[in-house]
Order: structure tokens, then sequence, then C-alpha cells
């Protein structure tokens, strides 16, 4: 299991973006699961929403795609890069994460092609499924 620091090491995401609070490459570049633990001191519930703080789904995906560079950028042969976003297809919320959730990830390398690939990630809060996207990406 890669802490912060492990984590720190291999993706360039800092406080207050780095999404993930721990990670685990289950298959090397192929497989990695993790969690980030949702505290109410998130910066982004002062304005989403004041009256009844919910996580953004823009951010849950992010944090999927955060552990899905983390299998990719733990490779030789992108140690050291950047995974960027080139899309985002099949998004479904099913379940609002509020502070207190533990959100738990999965997120597969389905399509890896050079540097392009595509990723499936499912996050849930306590065995829910709460939200699923293909993400595809570049390492550039």
């Amino acid at each position: 299991m890669l802490g912060n620091s492990e984590i720190k090491k291999i993706l360039p995401h800092r406080y207050p973006f780095l999404m993930v609070d721990r990670a685990e490459v289950t298959e090397e570049g192929k497989k990695v699961a993790g969690y980030k633990m949702v505290s109410a001191n998130e910066p982004f519930f002062q304005g989403h929403f004041p009256q009844e703080a919910v996580m953004p789904g823009v951010l849950i995906i992010e944090a999927m795609a955060q552990l899905g560079a983390i299998a990719i950028l733990s490779l030789d042969q992108f140690k050291g890069k950047i995974a960027y976003f080139t899309g985002i297809n099949n998004a479904k919320f099913r379940k609002k994460v509020i502070p207190g959730d533990k959100l738990d990830f999965e997120v597969e390398i389905v399509k890896m092609r050079h540097s392009m690939g595509i990723g499936a990630g499912k996050a849930y809060v306590d065995g829910i499924l709460v939200c699923e996207a293909e993400i595809s990406f570049a390492v550039g």
C-alpha cells in the first residue's frame, strides 16, 4: 500500500489537489485500488454547498484519474512523466459523497497504445457504487 509520501513520488499533484490518500497497484500498469477519506475540512466544501456539503462529481473522477495515473506512471517507461486527461465518457453519479465518507476506488487500464490509453474507474462508499466513468489519457 502506497502512502502519501510514496504517492507524491509518482504524481505531480499536491494539496489541495491531491485526491488520493492511499493506493495499491494490484496489477502492474493495469489495475490499482485506493481510497480517499473525505473530510469536512476539504476546501471545496466551503462553496459546494454551504447548506449541504457534497463532494463535486468532477473531483471524484479526478481522484479516479489520479489512481489510474499511479498505475501507468509506476511503469519504468513512464516514470517522471505526467498523465493528462483527454476525455471522460459514460460518467454516472449514483449517490452523493459527503464529509466522513471513505471513498474506495478501483481503476483498470483497459486499453493502452503507445502513450495513450483508456481507464475504467469505479468509486464506492460502504460497498455501494457511487460513481463510475471511462477516462482517456495521454502521458507526456
